[in-house]
């Protein structure tokens, strides 16, 4: 049977249910309030952001109306709940005064107030959902919906969300169908996932909506401005530092159970060898306390019950996940401890380059995916874990392997610590300006390589602890030794703030060829992170825990004084690129700042002359037309870009299906003609900084996973360079074919041969 929205008594019908489910729920719902720490925390948050923040001169008070709508999408990101009619009233309730009620008086009610519409339009939708779920569908029609609504227009009443809906609904159901699944099946499916959606709407929690309301106010200022609850600062410090203190696993939930999903190599509990993966965790308890059980509990709860001290031990009651019987419990009792996330840090491997006549030329490749730091405490080794050492450490392994050349590889490598990039660069270049760095007042410092800058009162060594833009506040550590060898540095859309200031920098220098996608991410901005405990009397007094703000505080500049704000790095070298299809480079983001350009600073070194980029550049041309991986590569990106053309996807189940018979036998074209490029990847050995790392244990995948919508996995498990990896391929080549132009003398640069450093005195 067809079912039709417009039927008038059905819709009212549909109504009066949604409303009665809504009342059911009303009684349980949560009422948030501002706690006194809390309207500190938002007085002091917008204060600074009008003082200190770089772009603070371009936002007025009048562009604070704009929250509104920024926080309705943060809360309904693809315009599916929320009315247009929502969007009006609350711009004239909560518009004109968000400035005054945030500044002075503390007052983020607002937050509340949308939030509950929000649930009030969620709970009703699901209701009418689970109604139309008792019809049968019609996937006959010639209609299509828009799958990314991000930028869409909220739908302006009641009757036209029906309509959308209609079409969301049939969207979902076909995809499930599509996914094998029955009819009933996939109506199930989609009911499950409504269902999880209403439970996870009642577990948010008031810290949770202040995060993300006051972080809509910091991205007036620019999009990397943002506000840390407690929780969440935490978390960054972690990911900053690659080190936590727990017991080494990672944990989900499923239907209100805990589930261990990996067990992290090194960590408590793998070398425990008794809490295993889809283990079940039923309670949690000090030793010797009384067990809390956490059934039903969020995931964000119970990670913070499980974290704590190191050296202090915790017990949890589990249920083994190999259990026959469900009644099965046992206590296992791990001792907390420093955890290292190693799978972030800096890895090498020796390739060994075909030359001709059966001769190979080992080329080194270092993969930075991070420019991580020392941690505070817990760290024992004989060195600081930090990026430049780990870098320069697998230089020192790589060069006793003979390398003739290496690439260092920075793709989906987001930033980190500022003077780590300074620091790496030193490495390269050994002396010499790195990076330039303007405040909101115009004033202008240049940051270099090979000098002591901890007595230096501009310098970022100087300031106190602020994780992303500066190294922790201790003596600085001794200059790396150099490399002075052929270098290429392989980048992509994803490689932004640090990782552009090195590639730009060793560019200016001509100390090393670019290659990679377009432009790099595009992110010229530097930001300082702040716990609010620093910033207010009132809050450093509380016992309680405070969040922390991350915000823009300079603009960063290339030795030759061109901002990468918005345009990035472009390589010398372009290669096919899916991720020039995506919008996800820093111009593509909100409130964007600007791009601009300081005076170059005095520096040893020019970008490659032509006569050297011209041959390498050539080269590489003429691999990308001739060579069958490069084929092979156009052959995905055009694909990507069709797909991703593809704005309106149709709900029609014939049309999918020819659609997905076409996709399948694409990706099994594809995977077959990778299998056979493959045996042409060349012979490689991995160098890791201490014993290999064991592969991690993780739960096998269920068959009803949702991962239908997840991209083909780049590499098998556990597998350290994938396979057909052409860019990196190819940028083996082109330092290759580097090291051959050098031995034509007459394109070396003030005494060098291209992409080297400067000769050692009497070399």
């Amino acid at each position: 049977m067809i079912f039709a929205l417009r039927f008038f008594p059905r819709r009212l019908l549909l109504l009066t249910l949604a409303a009665a489910f809504h009342s059911g729920l009303a009684a349980d719902r949560k009422q948030f309030s501002t706690s006194t720490s809390l309207s500190a925390e938002a007085s002091t948050l917008t204060k600074l952001l009008d003082e200190m923040h770089y772009n603070h001169d371009n936002v007025r008070s009048t562009d604070y109306a704009s929250v509104v709508t920024d926080y309705m999408a943060d809360l309904d990101g693809q315009r599916l709940f929320f009315l247009g009619s929502d969007r009006a009233k609350f711009n004239a309730d909560y518009g004109k005064n968000i400035y005054y009620n945030t500044a002075f008086l503390g007052n983020i009610n607002a937050a509340y107030e949308i939030f509950y519409i929000y649930q009030t339009r969620v709970e009703a939708r699901i209701a009418w959902i689970f109604e139309q779920l008792k019809n049968e569908f019609d996937f006959t029609t010639n209609e299509t919906y828009r799958a990314d609504r991000a930028k869409s227009e909220w739908p302006a009443d009641v009757l036209a969300s029906d309509e959308l809906w209609a079409k969301r609904l049939k969207f979902e159901l076909v995809q499930e169908v599509l996914n094998k699944k029955s009819p009933d099946e996939a109506k199930t499916k989609v009911r499950k996932r409504y269902e999880r959606m209403l439970k996870n709407l009642l577990e948010i929690e008031g810290n949770d909506l202040a995060e993300l309301y006051l972080s809509t106010i910091a991205k007036l200022y620019d999009p990397h401005s943002t506000y840390f609850s407690a929780s969440t600062y935490e978390d960054f410090g972690i990911q900053m530092k690659l080190q936590l203190v727990g017991i080494g696993a990672l944990l989900g939930v499923e239907d209100d159970i805990c589930i261990v999903k990996e067990i992290i190599p090194g960590g408590p509990a793998d070398l425990g060898r008794q809490l295993k993966p889809n283990d079940k965790i039923i309670s949690v308890a000090e030793v010797g306390g009384e067990p809390i059980e956490i059934v039903g509990m969020k995931l964000r709860k119970i990670v913070d019950k499980i974290r704590g001290k190191k050296d202090t031990p915790v017990s949890l009651i589990v249920q083994p996940g190999d259990a026959t019987d469900s009644s099965v419990r046992k206590e296992i009792i791990i001792t907390r401890d420093t955890v290292k996330l190693n799978s972030a840090r800096a890895r090498g491997a020796v390739f060994e380059m075909p030359v001709g006549e059966g001769k190979t030329q080992p080329i080194g490749v270092i993969t930075l995916p991070a420019f991580y730091g020392p941690a505070d405490d817990g760290d024992t080794d004989a060195e600081p874990t930090t990026a430049s050492r780990d870098v320069a450490r697998l230089i020192e392994q790589l060069s006793q392997q003979g390398i003739q050349g290496l690439v260092l590889d920075l793709r989906r490598n987001g930033g980190g610590y500022l003077t780590e990039a300074i620091d790496l660069a030193g490495v390269f270049i050994q002396k010499g300006p790195v990076v330039q760095v303007k405040n909101f007042a115009g004033e202008i410092q240049v940051d270099s390589a090979g000098e002591d800058r901890s007595r230096d009162p501009r310098s970022p060594r100087s300031r106190s602890k602020t994780p992303a833009v500066v190294a922790n506040n201790q003596a600085v550590l001794p200059t790396p030794r150099t490399y002075a060898g052929p270098l290429a540095v392989l980048v992509d859309r994803f490689s932004a703030s640090a990782s552009e200031i090195v590639a730009g920098a060793l560019q200016d220098y001509g100390r090393a060829i670019v290659i990679g996608d377009s432009s790099t991410h595009g992110k010229g901005s530097v930001q300082q992170v702040v716990e609010m405990k620093q910033l207010s009397r009132q809050l450093a007094l509380s016992p309680q825990k405070t969040g922390a703000v991350k915000f823009t505080i300079q603009k960063y500049y290339l030795p030759s004084g061109a901002s990468t704000q918005l345009k990035g790095v472009v390589p010398e070298i372009v290669l096919p690129s899916i991720e020039d299809f995506l919008p996800i480079g820093e111009a593509d983001l909100p409130r964007a700042l600007v791009w601009d350009k300081i005076p170059t600073s005095t520096f040893d070194g020019e970008p490659l002359s032509a006569s050297v980029l011209t041959p390498l550049r050539q080269l590489s041309q003429d691999r990308q037309a001739q060579l069958e991986e490069f084929t092979y590569l156009r052959k995905n990106v055009d694909w990507f870009k069709a797909r991703q053309e593809q704005k309106l996807i149709s709900v029609n189940l014939d049309e999918r299906k020819r659609q997905k018979s076409a996709d399948d036998a694409f990706r099994k074209q594809m995977k077959a003609e990778k299998e056979r490029l493959s045996k042409n990847d060349y012979p490689f050995k991995t160098f890791y900084l201490g014993a290999p790392p064991a592969p991690r244990i993780k739960a096998p995948k269920k068959p009803d996973d949702d991962d239908d919508d997840e991209p083909e996995s780049t590499g098998d498990e556990n597998e350290t360079y994938v396979k057909v990896d052409v860019p990196l391929r190819e940028s083996l080549r082109v330092v290759s074919d580097a090291i051959a132009l050098a031995q034509k003398k007459e394109l070396w640069a003030s005494n060098r041969a291209p992409l080297t450093g400067k000769p050692k005195t009497g070399g």
